[in-house]
Order: C-alpha cells, then sequence, then structure tokens
C-alpha cells in the first residue's frame, strides 16, 4: 500500500502569509540574480579599461607569467640553501647572481650571520617595537574613547577621529612621508608601523572596554576610587586577555607590513627581495620566500600557543 504525504490545509491567514513569503523569497532570487548579473558587467568593464589604458596590454602579457614562473626555478634545489646561508656555489662565475658569501655579517672571523636571516630578524625587530609602541598608546588611549569609561564627548570624539586617521591610510603611504623625509632606513618604517598600529589596536582596545562588564567598576565608585583606579582594577584585569590576543594578531600582520615597507626602502628583508627579483637571481628570490613562509608559520604558531596559555586550554575545546 503506498504511503503519500498529507499537508494540513492551510486557514486563510496562513495562505496568505505563504503567499507573501514566496513573494519574498521570489523578490530575493531576483534581486540576486540582478546583483550578480551587474557584478559581472562592472568586473567585465573594469578589466576591458584596464586592459585598453595599460600600456603593456594587461590579457597580452597574462600568458608571459608561466614563463616567469619557469625562470625562478634553480639550476638544482640546494642552490636555495646555499642563497639562504651564504654557502659557496660551485656555479659561482664571478656575477651577482652567485655571490652568495659577501653577504655574511661575521661575528668573529669564522661565525657570520646570513645576510637573509639577518635581514629577517630586523624585519621582525621592525614589527614587534612597532606593535609595542602602538600596544601602549593604543592602551592609554583604548579609555579615553570608551563610552562607557569617557562620557565627556568633548574628549572621546577627538580621540576616535585621531585613531581613524591614524588607521585610514596603509602603510606603506604613511612610510612614504617618512622616507622622504627621514631618508632610508628602518626608522621610517618603524614610524610608519607604529602609527597605523595605534589607530587599529586603539579601535579594537575601545570596544574590548566597551563590552566590559561595569559590576566592578560601580564597586569602585561607590567607595570612592578615581577615574585611574577605575580603570587599573576594575577594567583592565577583565579586558587584558583580549587586549593581549589583538597584540599578537597585530604582531603577525605587522611582519608582513614590514616586509612591504621594506621594499619601498624601508630596511629589513623587502628590499632584498624586490632586488632579487628584479635583477632575476631565481635562487635568492626563493629562499626569501622560503625564509618568508617560514617565518610567517613561525610567528603563527608561537601566537597561537601564547594565546592558548593565556586563556586556557579548555577555551579551546568543542562542547559536546
Amino acid at each position: 500500500m503506498r504511503l503519500t504525504a498529507t499537508h494540513p490545509r492551510l486557514s486563510e491567514r496562513g495562505a496568505l502569509v505563504e503567499q507573501h513569503w514566496q513573494e519574498l523569497a521570489s523578490r530575493r532570487r531576483m534581486y540576486t540574480l540582478f546583483g550578480v548579473v551587474l557584478l559581472l558587467v562592472a568586473v567585465s568593464g573594469s578589466l576591458w579599461f584596464a586592459n585598453e589604458t595599460n600600456s603593456g596590454k594587461f590579457f597580452d602579457r597574462l600568458p608571459y607569467l608561466f614563463d616567469f614562473v619557469e625562470e625562478l626555478v634553480p639550476r638544482d634545489a640546494t642552490e636555495i640553501l646555499r642563497a639562504m646561508f651564504d654557502l659557496a656555489s660551485p656555479y659561482d662565475d664571478g656575477s651577482l647572481k652567485y655571490n652568495y658569501p659577501e653577504g655574511r655579517l661575521y661575528i668573529t672571523e669564522t661565525l657570520y650571520i646570513p645576510e637573509y636571516i639577518y635581514k629577517m630578524v630586523e624585519t621582525i625587530n621592525i614589527a614587534l617595537f612597532s606593535t609595542v609602541i602602538g600596544a601602549i598608546f593604543g592602551f592609554c588611549l583604548c579609555f579615553l574613547a570608551a563610552k562607557n569609561m569617557m562620557p565627556i564627548a568633548w574628549i572621546r570624539w577627538p580621540v576616535r577621529r585621531m585613531m581613524e586617521i591614524l588607521r585610514a591610510f596603509p602603510e606603506v603611504v604613511i612610510a612614504g612621508f617618512f622616507l622622504a623625509i627621514l631618508s632610508l632606513g628602518p626608522i621610517p618604517a618603524i614610524a610608519a608601523v607604529s602609527l597605523h598600529t595605534i589607530g587599529a589596536l586603539g579601535k579594537l582596545f575601545f570596544e574590548v572596554v566597551e563590552n566590559a562588564d561595569m559590576r566592578a567598576d560601580e564597586g569602585l565608585r561607590a567607595v570612592g576610587a578615581n577615574w585611574f583606579e577605575r580603570v587599573w582594577f576594575g577594567i583592565t584585569p577583565q579586558v587584558m586577555p583580549n587586549f593581549v590576543s589583538y597584540f599578537l594578531l597585530r604582531f603577525e600582520i605587522n611582519v608582513r607590513a614590514s616586509t612591504i615597507i621594506g621594499a619601498v626602502g624601508g630596511g629589513g628583508i623587502g628590499e632584498l627581495l624586490r632586488l632579487s627579483i628584479s635583477q632575476g637571481h631565481e635562487a635568492k628570490t626563493l629562499a626569501i620566500v622560503l625564509l618568508l613562509l617560514i617565518t610567517i608559520i613561525g610567528v603563527d604558531q608561537l601566537s597561537a600557543s601564547l594565546r592558548r596559555r593565556l586563556v586556557g586550554e579548555q577555551a579551546f575545546q568543542s562542547v559536546q
């Protein structure tokens, strides 16, 4: 005997609700289709315009991308390790392409630091120092920008606008101004990344403060604590884990930003990467890319480990 599903007959009011829902669903599908078509038209028009205005004809040059990838392949895989650790190459012909040992930074007559590792450490130092500066100033400003801790609008409003201005421009744009004033080197990179970090961390910090539990603040206020005591003893202990987590996240971002700024003269590994790509030195380019990849993975794993120690292992366990 065949069983058939039977649906209860809708009332007149239920039928109207069903009809209205069907109309909304149909309208949503129509708007979605229209949006997708409009997006495709806009993207196609943008690509066509870019191709026509590009002197090199983007689409005509696109097939040569694979030629560039093929040119990055060194003679043998060990050549990448030689370039990374400044070891002499058997293919050395006196050109800059194989002058790996010339980049060594000698500590003693025999002990040296490979050039790329030294420059990578310099990039990490730029990122770490900038993140510390940004976190200190962001910590000081976030309580002035949080509405629950600073009810005075004429103080809170300028602080928020200042942080918006600091994070409005990318680090590489800010670095361009400092490079023109302070010349080349890591100092302009530190200044640029620090300013952007103050604006970014300041916003993240004051949003955490605004979501803090205010019962501790109310208790301190009831016993006569001043504003600084309420901030230090009532709010800071409960928001500090989030602050440290955001600090570690920003440090990861600043490592990448410092690399990019280095490519425009801000010191570190970025400048060497730009030179090796422009000169067609495949082993050097791949050695730097590999070192960057290892560094980013290492920083990410270190940050994850510190966050687990700070928050507790139970926060990362799934609820059964």
